[in-house]
């Protein structure tokens, strides 16, 4: 029996021997690396050239901008505009700081799980935190999403440190200065993007339920009420611009809310993470009967893992999804910031399943560790969809560059179908992937971009760009359409009036995934 157990108990020490921090450093750059591997491969879609054409633009238009649509983004779009300025335009330029963001946000979760559960708890956080779903596909991405997942997870681990820890043994002076750090990153995580301020519920449950001394409820009222204080302007902005978000659907039956929502990605996986995350709230549940049925008298409680992830997994995207009842305004990506938390609930269903199907400790160890495979065995399909060409709306406007590049010449003109969305017209393939599109007209483009107060360009109808004389001298046109992917169905925008014009289809028609490029010649 003793040599059964000797090499478990030199194993466990020499987990326990390895620092928490190596631990966070490790996984964090795991997650960087894993989220910049093949960022580049898919295209650009519709809210990145948002960010692209946003950042792009001198600071005063930027303002100008912001004034008029997406002030929740601006702080944002500021940071890339010095970034893209050191790291260029590519999509993988785009993309890094996101990969770089969701690597802290994956560090900040090994210290959470690793404050209770040891040096176990927090390999196995780390592990699932690297795979789940939402945090690689934000990863991928070039909008702030990431980054309100990072500050959300440091945000609330300097909290339990305030309340649950060392934030207790420290010189006053230390513990304000804490806490001003904590009121100033919620403020400015907040203007990253306007809905981080609901991470404030979830940490007034936490306090509530830890029942935290009456001075640092006080405390922290007073910093959470200055941190709205400081969100009036963005947020009196933002309601101004409310109708920028006002085609997003409320229905509970949007597939796109429950595929976001459940932060998996996909269904296979969502059925295990909810399993496993029932499985791991089950005995915080038990344990809050017994408490209620003994009668445990009042008094401080530590804030536990299960706790803190719960509450900030379910109270802020519950609230957003309440008010998107009465006004649609919430989309599931929305809720990036509480995907640490699902990690964290993920990795206490296996270890909760690793006891369970344990015995001794080297029972428990391989159950733990097979649970955790299994895990990444079921992302592991998700994260190469997301590397997919097409993996971004179906968006294929680095096809459509490429393509234009083989078969146009100088001097030819393209016009673009200005019947989509405008987050799918592909004029943006254009300003996101311009090498394809070198040396061709534009003749329908009315305002570019970085004069606009819109973040994109305004363009002319092919009959105002005709009267204007923009088709003069042009002998073949390239026509852009876009192809409804569920239906099947071809837009035709812009193809009479050339007809009108004097153009005719040549017959010759290039399909690309989501896009068809028409000849046309005088």
């Amino acid at each position: 029996m003793t040599v059964l157990v000797e090499p478990d108990i030199r194993a466990g020490q020499a987990l326990r021997a390895v620092r928490p921090w190596t631990i966070a450093v490790s996984f964090g750059l795991v997650a960087t690396a894993l989220c910049a591997a093949f960022s580049w491969v898919p295209s650009l879609w519709g809210d990145e050239a948002a960010t692209l054409l946003s950042a792009k633009r001198p600071v005063g238009s930027l303002f100008g901008m912001l004034s008029h649509v997406d002030a929740v983004h601006g702080l944002y779009y500021l940071l890339m505009h010095g970034w893209i300025r050191l790291a260029g335009e590519s999509p993988f330029a785009l993309r890094l700081p996101s990969a770089v963001a969701v690597g802290a946000a994956v560090a900040a979760v090994t210290l959470l799980a690793g404050r209770r559960g040891g040096a176990r708890a927090a390999v196995v956080a780390g592990i699932v935190a690297c795979v789940l779903p939402r945090l690689t596909y934000a990863g991928e991405e070039a909008r702030s999403y990431a980054f309100t997942a990072a500050a959300a997870a440091w945000l609330t681990l300097l909290l339990l440190w305030l309340i649950d820890g060392g934030g207790r043994r420290v010189p006053p002076a230390t513990r304000r200065a804490a806490w001003t750090l904590y009121a100033f990153g919620m403020a400015v995580s907040s203007y990253l993007f306007l809905y981080v301020i609901t991470l404030l519920v979830a940490h007034a449950v936490i306090l509530l339920a830890t029942r935290a001394s009456r001075s640092t409820l006080r405390t922290w009222a007073i910093c959470a009420a200055a941190c709205v204080v400081a969100l009036i302007p963005v947020a009196t902005v933002a309601y101004l611009e409310r109708n920028q978000i006002a085609y997003l659907n409320s229905s509970p039956d949007d597939p796109a809310i429950w595929y976001y929502f459940l932060w998996f990605g996909m269904p296979w996986v969502a059925i295990a993470a909810w399993a496993l995350i029932a499985i791991g709230l089950w005995p915080a549940w038990r344990s809050w009967r017994l408490r209620r049925a003994r009668m445990v008298p009042a008094g401080p409680r530590a804030a536990s893992t299960r706790l803190v992830a719960a509450s900030w997994l379910f109270l802020p995207t519950g609230l957003m999804l309440l008010v998107n009842l009465a006004y649609p305004m919430y989309t599931g990506r929305y809720s990036t910031f509480a995907a640490p938390a699902a990690a964290l609930l993920v990795t206490e269903g296996i270890l909760v399943l690793g006891r369970m199907l344990g015995g001794d400790t080297r029972r428990t160890v391989s159950a733990t560790a097979g649970a955790t495979l299994v895990f990444v065995a079921l992302c592991a399909p998700v994260y190469v969809l997301q590397r997919g060409p097409y993996a971004k709306n179906d968006s294929d406007w680095a096809e459509v560059s490429a393509v234009m590049a083989a078969n146009a010449g100088p001097g030819d003109a393209v016009v673009y179908d200005q019947s989509a969305k405008p987050s799918q017209r592909p004029r943006l393939a254009m300003r996101t992937y311009p090498a394809g599109f070198a040396g061709l007209k534009d003749p329908t483009l009315r305002t570019p971009y970085y004069r606009n107060d819109w973040w994109g360009d305004t363009a002319y109808s092919v009959r105002q760009a005709a009267e204007r004389g923009r088709f003069d001298g042009v002998e073949r046109v390239w026509v852009i359409e876009n192809i409804d992917l569920e239906t099947g169905q071809q837009d035709t925008w812009g193809i009479d009036q050339l007809r009108a014009i004097g153009f005719g289809e040549t017959g010759r028609v290039i399909d690309t995934h989501r896009s068809v490029i028409i000849e046309l010649t005088r």
